[in-house]
């Protein structure tokens, strides 16, 4: 299917031969639009009554989000360009069900209204299962946090994260601490199916207000009632642009990526202004995250092999990761106005068949990861840990991402995934977009006396800029 130039208008300058360009990324090249992410403020459905307030949440939601999958599908038909999900994001929850949530039970109620109401419009999720609690945490932010792994386990849509710190406050140690505890036990509660409950649940530095991705989307308060954002991935179209000057010096090769994510940002722009029309809801953000899928051709990986790399963790990938994130961002804010989310290159390793080569020849390791994640987008990702990681571990991984996020000014994020029963050597296979994954290991020494300090980690020096 082509593009149909009846409804090009909205983008300018547009010609036949980007439209032929287009329909090849798009054929060949594994271009598509992630995810149209409609987020909804849930701020005016606050209710002392439990039972009120989880009636107003499925209303409100059901009546923003009933025409959004029909919507997505339109387009996508209207102009070939694939939509493989539809989501919804939230007010963070903890904000939310404050005033009625009294027990770790009331919130897994509102967990299950969420999933129920998700299903009923057929969103592929709902994020906002969330806390935000950088510099502390209130009886409401506790009781959400310790609900998660009864909430995850007992739904199929809902996602959940929590923001442990940031530039401006510093790292809520007492909550890393907790969240190494949740993870653990979210693995536990899901271990049927391979711990999959942690492929829902990501911890964030910096966690923005606007991101479409799952699982770290919630609807920040600063924004409007209801907003669409798309989150755009392609890496194959940037390796097929990679392939065509290899040999060439870091000038051609910057160049050839930047003009890439604008062509690719386009298509974003696009969809958005088309979505926002069709919803009659204002349009956010187009966050261009070079986001992998499983399938061949679709890998970071095998672009910064293509820059140079035989394979992603060798000596040079954290400097060549760092130019692409750096000519995706410059090349996409070219393309939108209103380029945000989190917006670069995605390097989880079960999501990405690249990646997966390269733990399995021994090439990557957690801590060429963590290296990597400086220059990156995000963080550590769909990362499968042996079942038998010691909570205080994983807070000290946590720890050490967020500090990262918090001293570099970006955002940083953990996805890890303790399986429980397996260990190095073996694979956990969790599906569809989220892939397969080699267990990786994990340093065997010990932080616990670190990790059961208490406290803060205070912002850095640079923080202070009032």
């Amino acid at each position: 299917m082509g593009l149909r130039l009846v409804r090009v208008r909205r983008m300018e300058m547009i010609n036949i031969y980007e439209v032929t360009e287009t329909n090849k990324m798009i054929a060949e090249e594994n271009l598509d639009v992630r995810t149209i992410t409609l987020g909804i403020s849930l701020l005016d459905c606050i209710d002392s009554d439990l039972q009120r307030l989880n009636d107003k949440i499925y209303a409100k939601i059901y009546e923003a989000a009933k025409d959004l999958v029909k919507t997505g599908e339109e387009i996508s038909r209207e102009f070939g360009i694939p939509i493989v999900n539809k989501r919804i994001s939230v007010t963070p929850i903890a904000l939310v069900g404050g005033a009625a949530c009294r027990t770790e039970e009331d919130f897994v109620t509102v967990a299950l209204t969420l999933d129920r109401v998700a299903k009923e419009v057929g969103v592929n999720f709902i994020g906002g299962y969330s806390a935000l609690v950088s510099k502390g945490m209130t009886p409401a932010d506790e009781l959400l946090i310790r609900s998660i792994p009864r909430a995850l386990s007992g739904t199929e849509r809902v996602c959940s994260s929590v923001n442990l710190g940031s530039t401006r406050t510093g790292i809520n140690m007492d909550a890393v601490k907790l969240m190494g505890e949740i993870i653990r036990s979210t693995a536990e509660y899901t271990k049927e199916n391979d711990s999959l409950g942690c492929a829902k649940l990501v911890v964030f530095c910096n966690a923005p207000d606007d991101n479409p991705f799952m699982a770290g989307a919630f609807h920040g308060v600063t924004e409007a009632d209801k907003v669409i954002n798309v989150g755009v991935s392609g890496p194959g179209v940037v390796k097929t642009a990679l392939e065509k000057v290899r040999g060439e010096n870091f000038e051609v090769l910057c160049e050839t990526i930047k003009k890439t994510a604008f062509k690719v940002t386009r298509v974003g722009q696009l969809v958005a202004q088309e979505a926002s029309a069709m919803l009659g809801v204002p349009f956010g953000i187009v966050d261009l995250s070079l986001a992998p899928t499983p399938a061949i051709g679709d890998s970071v990986a095998d672009i910064l092999c293509e820059i140079g790399l035989e394979y992603a963790g060798a000596p040079g990938t954290t400097a060549a990761l760092a130019l692409l994130n750096d000519q995706v961002k410059k090349g996409g804010v070219m393309a939108s106005s209103y380029v945000g989310g989190l917006s670069g290159a995605f390097i989880p390793v079960s999501e990405d068949q690249g990646m997966i080569n390269a733990v399995q020849a021994g090439a990557l390791t957690l801590e060429k990861l963590e290296a990597m994640t400086c220059v990156c987008s995000v963080g550590l990702d769909m990362i499968a840990i042996p079942g038998d990681t010691k909570p205080t571990t994983i807070s000290g991984i946590i720890a050490d991402e967020m500090a990262i996020g918090m001293v570099n000014q970006k955002t940083t994020a953990v996805r890890i995934i303790p399986v429980i029963g397996k260990g190095v050597g073996e694979t956990v296979e969790f599906g569809g977009l989220l892939g397969y994954a080699p267990i990786m290991p994990v340093n065997r020494f010990a932080c616990d006396a670190f990790i059961n300090r208490g406290g803060r980690i205070p912002a850095p020096i640079h923080s202070f800029k009032n």
